[in-house]
């Protein structure tokens, strides 16, 4: 059954509001920042049949929807503090995909700690497209940007580079060569990122600069490298994979697509050298991984290199939208 909108909002998306939202009865939220901390606010967009299958209007695309934005969050260094959600609803929208779709919003809410605040709800005549601003704050002047990174920082990133992609290939019914646990390993990458929020203070204390990788590792580094005015080499061999995607790698698949693959929403980041142990005591605290894979020198751009020292061609960095 079709959910009128006003019901859908009263019956679904109210429950899920904080005290910010008003009770999602007025056009705005009121949000009285914490004195001493800068607001960090980010912004994405998923359509239906780019960023996720079709008809798929279920709670793992709700989920997925805040964690690539709370993803944006954690390479700031940023503390999320709450959100507003953008809707636009087609036909087949019904009474079910509100209640599944809600109960994902509820979920990652909880999991993460925010509410929501408010946000608007419209129909469309084409594909599913959903958004979402985040709020967030980190202390006042320590927000990890893109533009920090000197010559001779060392690069690093956390987690593991390229299950979502071959994910993505599982979700789309693509044929990969894989065991099921396999599969389903690379499906919960690409279904469901893990932000680095615990992360935070340890970029704060040490980052120079710092962005997500939503694009695919090679084509994010060329993003910080431009913004902060440094050329950046990348070890391939350095790049860390999940046992699985080694695996993979073994039959026959290709570097390329893991490292320009892109939805692993693992934090890239640059750091003076010296505080390298610092960095690595703070990430075994959280019980995350942590691994150097290259290093900034004077220049522009990026290089990836082979085991064998030499420099790697890729047909595409990354992802694109147009």
């Amino acid at each position: 059954m079709r959910v009128g909108e006003f019901d859908f909002i009263a019956q679904y998306l109210a429950p899920l509001a904080g005290k910010e939202g008003l009770g999602l009865i007025d056009d705005c939220a009121v949000f009285t920042p914490i004195a001493g901390r800068d607001l960090i606010l980010t912004k994405d967009a998923m359509v239906e049949g780019v960023h996720f299958p079709r008809g798929q209007f279920d709670a793992v695309t709700a989920s997925k929807l805040l964690r690539v934005n709370l993803s944006d969050l954690a390479a700031k260094g940023a503390r999320p503090e709450g959100y507003l959600l953008s809707l636009a609803l087609p036909k087949s929208f019904d009474d079910n995909c509100a209640k599944d779709f809600t109960a994902g919003l509820g979920a990652a809410q909880g999991k993460f700690g925010i509410k929501l605040w408010g946000g608007d709800t419209t129909s469309t005549d084409g594909p599913l497209t959903i958004s979402a601003t985040l709020i967030g704050s980190v202390p006042a002047g320590k927000a990890v940007l893109r533009t920090g990174a000197q010559s001779g920082d060392l690069l690093f990133v956390t987690g593991t580079i390229g299950d979502a992609r071959l994910g993505l290939d599982v979700a789309l019914g693509r044929e990969i060569t894989g065991n099921v646990a396999d599969k389903a390993h690379w499906l919960a990458a690409y279904n469901a990122p893990q932000p680095r929020l615990d992360m935070g203070a340890m970029l704060r204390d040490y980052a120079s600069a710092a962005l997500d990788i939503s694009d695919g590792l090679i084509a994010d580094a060329g993003h910080l490298a431009k913004a902060s005015g440094v050329a950046l080499r990348i070890e391939s061999s350095s790049v860390p994979l999940s046992k699985p995607a080694q695996d993979w790698l073994a039959s026959g698949g290709e570097i390329e697509t893991l490292l320009t693959g892109g939805d692993d929403y693992q934090v890239l980041f640059t750091a003076a050298a010296k505080h390298a142990p610092a960095m690595q005591d703070a990430a075994r605290a959280q019980g995350l991984t942590l691994t150097q894979i290259g290093q900034t020198h004077e220049g522009q751009g990026v290089e990836c290199y082979d085991a064998d020292g030499g420099v790697m061609g890729f047909a595409r960095g990354g992802w694109a939208h147009f």
